[in-house]
């Protein structure tokens, strides 16, 4: 089995990042760099990252026009990242369009196309945010109807809500890769993450990694906290 977990790199800097790497790189799967950190860091913080033998999960959920998101992410590609983002509601052409990139570029570089990951519904949002902005209130359906499309559209995987995952299971292809945010050990104070489970119910749901943030970084000592979970998931 490999080590499924994603340790969020939710920091503003790339010292702090790259400190927190460096400590729990033993105790996890890959790296995930968001929208903060990248921008805040630039590029080069996938590289550093990468510098330490980490696995990069490149997180900026690209949602444009298809060509513009296309060279996004042929930009990724080459920057050597593992996983990265899109929204689905961008549109099956933009999914295709997105997975045409990756593949080439990859191939043109020599290296393994990275995973590009359909984001379904965001995890902080709930029926009432669904209404609000137009869409399919019931989130089941809502991710439901996109995971399929993203399917159609070529992708090979998703992130979803960990309460999302056994439905998503009986629809989706069984190599359909299902990325989870929303992990929580049951410790932590209530944040903006609304639809959670622990990361021994997401593994047993059918997760095939999860996205791990506060619980590791915000812990006295995330080494030990990565590998607590770690442990409950052997």
């Amino acid at each position: 089995m490999q080590n499924p977990i994603i340790a969020a790199l939710d920091v503003p800097t790339a010292e702090q990042a790259l400190k927190l790497a460096k400590e729990i790189a033993p105790a996890v799967g890959a790296f995930k760099i968001g929208k903060e950190l990248f921008t805040s860091a630039g590029p080069d913080i996938v590289k550093r990252v990468r510098d330490t033998g980490a696995s990069v999960f490149l997180d900026l959920k690209f949602h444009d026009i298809p060509n513009t998101v296309a060279k996004a992410i042929a930009s990724a590609v080459r920057l050597d990242v593992q996983m990265v983002t899109i929204h689905t509601s961008g549109g099956s052409e933009m999914m295709r369009a997105a997975e045409q990139a990756a593949q080439q570029t990859a191939s043109q570089s020599g290296r393994n196309a990275p995973l590009v990951l359909g984001v379904t519904v965001l995890t902080s949002h709930d029926a009432n945010t669904l209404a609000e902005i137009g869409c399919e209130p019931n989130i089941g359906k809502q991710v439901e109807r996109l995971a399929q499309l993203a399917a159609k559209s070529g992708l090979r995987g998703l992130v979803c809500s960990p309460l999302e995952i056994a439905a998503l299971r009986k629809i989706l292809p069984a190599t359909m890769q299902l990325v989870t945010p929303g992990i929580r050990t049951g410790t932590e104070k209530a944040d903006d993450q609304k639809r959670t489970l622990t990361p021994r119910e997401a593994m047993d749901a059918g997760a095939s990694w999860l996205v791990i943030g506060r619980p590791i970084y915000a812990a006295p000592n995330p080494r030990a906290a990565a590998e607590s979970i770690l442990n409950t998931l052997w």
